[in-house]
């Protein structure tokens, strides 16, 4: 079995031998990355490709301080975050009004379970701004004054749009949840 190291080396010498092993010991993850700031799989798809066209290219570059899943992951998300910006023009702008959630009542949802193709169409079905800071800041961990730099707006304006996510989120599973309580009902 060949080590990261080993790989490492191999990619900054442009090995194709190495970039598949890379490719084949990682794509699985980073597509996993790449689907929570896409739109569909095929966009998630594009980005992974180009993520390792950056990782190919830029793998010279990895210092070997940090888990080099870590930088993985990051050049990953860099790319997602270019393709946001990039389509973001093209992509139709929903009002905010519409996605202002009304609070239910409903304190949690302990007895709901949703299976994680449920939980992915509800992210996925966020606007996209909502969803690249949603997942910069509860998945990838950033603050949102980083958020705001990265994407070019206001840390004001990633806290919202955090708050706003939330709430859909929120709103989307109590719909999701009663559905699946009346289908259960209806079938015992």
């Amino acid at each position: 079995m060949t080590s990261d190291q080993q790989i490492i080396e191999g990619c900054a010498k442009h090995d194709r031998k190495s970039q598949q092993l890379l490719y084949d010991k990682y794509s699985r993850f980073l597509l996993g990355v790449c689907l929570r700031y896409a739109s569909d799989k095929a966009e998630a798809e594009d980005i992974l490709q180009d993520s390792f066209l950056k990782i190919f290219f830029n793998i010279k570059d990895y210092s070997g301080t940090g888990s080099f899943i870590g930088w993985l992951r990051k050049v990953t998300v860099n790319t997602a975050i270019t393709n946001y910006h990039k389509n973001l023009k093209y992509r139709y702008h929903i009002e905010i009004e519409e996605f202002v959630s009304v609070e239910t009542g409903v304190e949690s949802f302990e007895e709901d379970f949703f299976t994680a193709d449920e939980l992915y169409k509800v992210l996925n079905g966020l606007p996209a701004g909502y969803r690249m800071v949603f997942n910069l800041y509860a998945v990838e961990g950033y603050k949102h004054k980083e958020i705001a730099k990265m994407l070019g707006i206001d840390t004001n304006t990633s806290k919202s749009q955090y708050s706003r996510a939330k709430a859909v989120i929120r709103d989307k599973l109590e719909k999701l949840g009663k559905l699946k309580n009346r289908y259960s009902e209806d079938n015992n």
